[in-house]
């Protein structure tokens, strides 16, 4: 774990490992020529984040001129505001989430979605023998109002013939929901599983399972980068850039999951042990259905989807289509 002036430095003695190589969107950038830019993540650092990491170690933001800064988050909703206010540069943030500030006046788009089958699920220690939705009934399962997973989850029940008054639904802080399920005062928790689950197992030393929102059909898109109206009209060759830097960073990091790892707990903070995130990411990864050959590049029929459930069940009037969310240029060509 290190300083960012660390992390810098680290970064630009790497810049001579990338340069070696011949592909040429990895050429390095003329010496000055390096423009910042600040990320900022959904939340503290866990294992999804790890390949954002790793294309800093490997000196692919640099090779792109780009002197990037990783900074945490506090959720996808305080970070997309930070972006609207042009407080930070760029969001890793959820997808609903983004929907939802939009349609609230927020001038943000997404530029890619990387986690395409959504991470939305229900989430429960194994021994509870929980198979479906139906198994549920009678349980007692912790959520957070106003998040896309608590809105939705009642129709969720619905769609697979579980009468929502079955299923009692505990009013849990978000950061308080890990614990709820450790210590036994929830069966199941509402949350991302390729986070929490992990970090479950090492509390409590049992094996999680889950159900899968996107498994029982209702998939809503995770995890991407969103960024400032603004900054995409005055700044679209530098976020062109960045999107192509991370769009290599995740592919090369799904190849290296342990050089991932080592460089997160390298250059992060307060990021979990090795065993957690090596189990985060390997989860993570599993959503990214980068059908196209290249990670963040995204089917407009994904988007659909999302909108359409959220409509119908988490109150988002008037969606119109999703450009109105997402533009497809700065991948469109990667």
């Amino acid at each position: 774990m290190r300083s960012f002036i660390a992390r810098t430095a680290a970064a630009v003695l790497l810049l001579g490992v990338a340069a070696c190589g011949t592909d040429k969107a990895a050429e390095p950038a003329k010496p000055g020529a390096a423009e910042k830019l600040t990320l900022t993540l959904n939340w503290v650092p866990y294992g999804e984040h790890a390949p954002f990491y790793y294309g800093l170690k490997q000196g692919y933001y640099k090779a792109e001129g780009i002197d990037l800064q990783i900074k945490p988050g506090n959720g996808s909703g305080n970070v997309i505001k930070a972006v609207d206010q042009k407080q930070t540069d760029i969001g890793w943030a959820d997808t609903p989430v983004l929907i939802r500030s939009v349609a609230g006046g927020m001038k943000v788009k997404s530029v890619g979605v990387f986690l395409q089958k959504g991470p939305t699920s229900i989430q429960f220690l194994a021994d509870k023998n929980i198979k479906s939705p139906a198994d549920l009934k009678g349980k007692t399962v912790g959520g957070t109002p106003g998040d896309a997973i608590y809105a939705t989850f009642p129709a969720w029940l619905k769609a697979n013939g579980v009468d929502p008054k079955d299923v009692k639904v505990v009013n849990v802080d978000a950061a308080g929901k890990i614990a709820a399920l450790a210590e036994g005062k929830v069966d199941a928790i509402q949350g991302f599983f390729h986070d929490q689950s992990p970090t479950i197992e090492a509390k409590t030393g049992k094996k999680m399972d889950r159900l899968l929102f996107a498994d029982f059909g209702m998939n809503l898109i995770g995890t991407g980068i969103v960024v400032h109206d603004d900054t995409l009209k005055s700044k679209a060759d530098l976020i062109k850039r960045f999107v192509r830097a991370t769009q290599k960073s995740w592919a090369e990091a799904a190849k290296d999951v342990p050089g991932a790892v080592d460089a997160m707990a390298e250059l992060a903070d307060n990021e979990p042990a090795k065993e957690v995130l090596t189990k985060q990411l390997n989860l993570g990864l599993t959503l990214i259905e980068a059908g196209s050959g290249q990670p963040g590049v995204n089917a407009e029929s994904k988007w659909t989807e999302t909108l359409d459930i959220m409509a119908k069940n988490a109150d988002l009037k008037d969606p119109g289509t999703p450009a109105k969310y997402w533009d497809k240029s700065f991948t469109a060509a990667a």
